[in-house]
Order: C-alpha cells, then sequence, then structure tokens
C-alpha cells in the first residue's frame, strides 16, 4: 500500500506543481465565461445591408400588398439609422411582382429563383388567393396536439392545391428567419382584421375572445422564519441548465485527468523508463498509484470549480439549487468516474506503443464516456421516469446521470443514488481487474500493437 500511495502522491505532485494546472484551472472557466460574453457581445452585430424581396400578392385587388410595404416602411424607420444600435435591423425592400397574362406561377417562381441565385433579391414571398378566407377543415393540417405538442407550431395545409390558403416563402438562405417571421405576422393580422370586419366584430373583441389565460408558475407553499405563509421562488431555466453544467464538468473532469494518464503511459513506455519503475513496483501498485494520482487532480479542480458555483449561487439566490447534498454526491461520482474510466485509459495506455495506436483504440472507450452526453435533456426532462432511472442505474452512465437527477428539485429516493454507488463500485472494481491484466502484459510490450483478441486473452489468461 506505502508504494501506490507514493505512485500516487509522485503523479499529483507532478500534475498540480506544473504552470499548466494552474492555467488550466483558469483558462477553462474563463474559455467557457468568454464565450457567452461573445455572444452577449456578438448579439448586436447584425449585417444592416438592405435586403430586397419580391412579393407576389394573388389576393383581388391586390390586396394585402400595400399592407406590407406600410409595414415595412414603419419597420424600416423603428430599426434604422436613428434606431439605438441593440434595435437596428438591415431594411427589408420589397418589390411588387405580378404574374402577366399568359405566364403561369411556376414560370414566375423559376425567374424569381434565378434572380435569387444570382444575388438580385434575398427571397421572395407568394400570397395565395384565398388568404383572406377561411381554410376549409380538410385542407388544413394541424400540428399534433398530444402531450408532445411543442409551442410555437403553426398549422399548415396538406395539398399544393391547398397553397391558395396560404404564404409560400423560397429562398436559397434558409437561416434568415426574420422577413418570413415578420411577413407571416404581419400578413396574419392583416388578414385576421378583415375577416373580423367580415363578421362584423373589431379584432380586439376578437382577440379578447381567444386571449389564454396566463399561468403563475410558483414553488410550494412554506410558513417563513416570521410566520408568513410564502411561496418558493422557481426558476425553470436554472432548475434545467444546472444539471447539465454538472453533466458536462464532470464530463470535462473525467477527460482532464485520463488523457495526461494516457500519454503518461505511452511516454513512459516509449522511453523505457517504464521497465525502471517496475524493477521497484507491482504492475498492479503502479497503476493503482496512478489512477488515486489522477482521482486527487481531478478532485482538486472539480472542488476549486464546485466552491467557485457555489459562491456564485449564493450571491444570485440559487444556493437552493446547489445544495451541500448535490455538491457531496458530485464528488463522490467523480471519484468513481474517473477510477472506473482512467483504469479504462491506462489500459490502453500500456497496451499501446505510440499516440496513433492509442487514439484508434480509444474510440470505443471515448463512446462509452459520451453516453450520458446524448440522453441528458430527456432523463433532465423528465428524472422520475422509468427510463431516466433505469440509465441512471447503468453503470458507465451512472456518476453523470445520476448526479443530474439529484440536482433537479425535489430529488430522488435516496436508496437510488445508494445502490447507484454500489453498481459503479462493481462495474469500477471489474475495470480495475481488467485493466490490471492488460495493464501487466502490456506495459512492457513492444513492436505492434496487439489486436482485441489479444487483450481477451490477458486479461482471461494473464
Amino acid at each position: 500500500m506505502r508504494k501506490i500511495l507514493v505512485v500516487a502522491a509522485r503523479e499529483y505532485l507532478a500534475a498540480v506543481k506544473t504552470k499548466s494546472f494552474v492555467v488550466g484551472i483558469i483558462l477553462m472557466p474563463v474559455l467557457m465565461s468568454g464565450g457567452i460574453v461573445a455572444q452577449v457581445l456578438l448579439k448586436n452585430q447584425v449585417d444592416l445591408t438592405p435586403k430586397r424581396f419580391a412579393v407576389i400578392d394573388h389576393t383581388p385587388g391586390g390586396q394585402l400588398y400595400p399592407v406590407l410595404e406600410a409595414a415595412a416602411a414603419q419597420y424600416n424607420e423603428k430599426h434604422g439609422d436613428k434606431a439605438p444600435k441593440e434595435q437596428k435591423r438591415a431594411p427589408f425592400l420589397l418589390e411588387r411582382t405580378p404574374v402577366p397574362e399568359g405566364s403561369s406561377a411556376e414560370e414566375v417562381r423559376l425567374s424569381l429563383s434565378d434572380r435569387v441565385r444570382n444575388g438580385d433579391l434575398y427571397g421572395f414571398l407568394e400570397i395565395g388567393p384565398k388568404v383572406l378566407e377561411p381554410v376549409p377543415a380538410k385542407a388544413l393540417s394541424l400540428p399534433d396536439l398530444g402531450d408532445d405538442d411543442r409551442p410555437g407550431q403553426m398549422p399548415t395545409v396538406k395539398g399544393k392545391e391547398d397553397e391558395a390558403y396560404a404564404l409560400r416563402y423560397q429562398t436559397n438562405r434558409p437561416s434568415f428567419q426574420e422577413f418570413p417571421r415578420w411577413a407571416t405576422q404581419t400578413v396574419n393580422q392583416a388578414v385576421s382584421t378583415k375577416r373580423a370586419a367580415n363578421k362584423g366584430v373589431s379584432l380586439t373583441e376578437l382577440v379578447n375572445v381567444v386571449m389564454p389565460v396566463p399561468v403563475v408558475s410558483k414553488g410550494l407553499t412554506k410558513i417563513d422564519r416570521q410566520g408568513n405563509t410564502v411561496d418558493d421562488y422557481q426558476n425553470p431555466v436554472v432548475a434545467f441548465l444546472l444539471p447539465g453544467g454538472l453533466v458536462v464538468l464532470m464530463f470535462l473532469l473525467v477527460l482532464l485527468g485520463a488523457a495526461p494518464l494516457l500519454q503518461g503511459l505511452i511516454e513512459e513506455k516509449m522511453q523505457r523508463i517504464a521497465e525502471v519503475l517496475l524493477g521497484s513496483v507491482q504492475p498492479f501498485q503502479l497503476m493503482m498509484g496512478k489512477l488515486i494520482g489522477m482521482a486527487g487532480v481531478s478532485l482538486t479542480m472539480g472542488s476549486v470549480y464546485l466552491i467557485g458555483a457555489y459562491a456564485a449561487a449564493r450571491h444570485y439566490g440559487y444556493a437552493e439549487y446547489l445544495s451541500p447534498e448535490v455538491l457531496a454526491w458530485f464528488l463522490v461520482y467523480q471519484v468513481l468516474a474517473v477510477f472506473m474510466f482512467g483504469s479504462l485509459y491506462a489500459a490502453v495506455g500500456a497496451a499501446c506503443t505510440d499516440m496513433k495506436e492509442a487514439q484508434a483504440m480509444l474510440t470505443p472507450v471515448t463512446l462509452v464516456t459520451m453516453l450520458p452526453l446524448f440522453v441528458w435533456v430527456n432523463v433532465v426532462r423528465e428524472p422520475t421516469s422509468s427510463f431516466a432511472t433505469a440509465a441512471s442505474l447503468f453503470p458507465p452512465a451512472t456518476p453523470m446521470l445520476m448526479v443530474a437527477r439529484v440536482a433537479i428539485p425535489p430529488g430522488v429516493p435516496v436508496w437510488q443514488p445508494l445502490l447507484g454507488v454500489v453498481l459503479v463500485l462493481g462495474f469500477t472494481l471489474l475495470c480495475v481487474y481488467v485493466a490490471g491484466r492488460i495493464f501487466r502484459v502490456g506495459l512492457l510490450l513492444q513492436g505492434n500493437s496487439p489486436r482485441l483478441r489479444d487483450l481477451v486473452r490477458w486479461v482471461v489468461r494473464g
């Protein structure tokens, strides 16, 4: 045991005493926060080049184009040169395009599409001839109103012949959605006003009829220290992003701890340092010492980040989401994750003779490490579902997913994280045993990289 601790202390001190460790601790939050700051600073950096759009108005008498033209003038004035910097937008220049006699709509669309390709237009909007009429139920395709319905989904029409009741927007720049959103809103408001007038009611009265009932979201009611009844404050955004942040942080800490271990083992093997070390310690002692040292480095980095995160959460009033219980479970699972994945990285490093070979063999291990990143959104959305429970009890994914579930109020029954610890501990012991068998044989191996069946033979026979 003494030799294991000596190796662990040496690996830990060799890592934390370097300038790169200090720089890494400071640099990672700076880079992450720098990305957020960059998004805020670049939010108002928009292209103010005027954008020209053609409009084909098929309504009787072209009733809606003047409405769009007037609305575009108001939009350009509101977001023009005199507007504040955060409100400035590229002006919309509208161009009315009639359909010549003897020409079909397809021919006009082809001509306008060529102008879009040549850069003369940014896109073109086609207003169906029957948009002022109510859409027949047989022509309307409504969004699914089941449990998976998403807010903001718009109805559409079923077939090509039903497009007479719809707007049609064509462009080769699908990422620019500001104009189609604005045009859709403007046309819908004008159509609603005309339809309401045809029914003999005002648009205000119609809006009052269909106005949705507002929802006030609060936490549970409790009694404060003064004996008053108060409601807990809830922030759904923080409650959703905090578990995701913990998952990403644990993933990064595992990679930051395991990658140097892999590189160090390959360097020691290539430079024949491993042969000297094995003259003093057994292979298993060497591997366990390196794993413990790596766990200490990862734990140090995690503690620094968690202390900073807790201080920030306490300052901004979100400390209840990052409770000491959540922090404790994070540290426990972080250590287990480092041992579990670190042992696999150590086995790969011992079996390979250079980084090129290691990258190929490391791909399956990396994919297993990334599994929680693929499903954490579903787990956070329904943390008490059967899927979330089963996924968080699958040992390779347990550390990240269980911490995410614990961080979501009101948490999970205590037996689940305890069972997760037992499962991960058992799986970790298996990984350490397998890695130790591979480590013992592969550390002194030179020449060709072993194949998968060679690794299996080392595990079974030694």
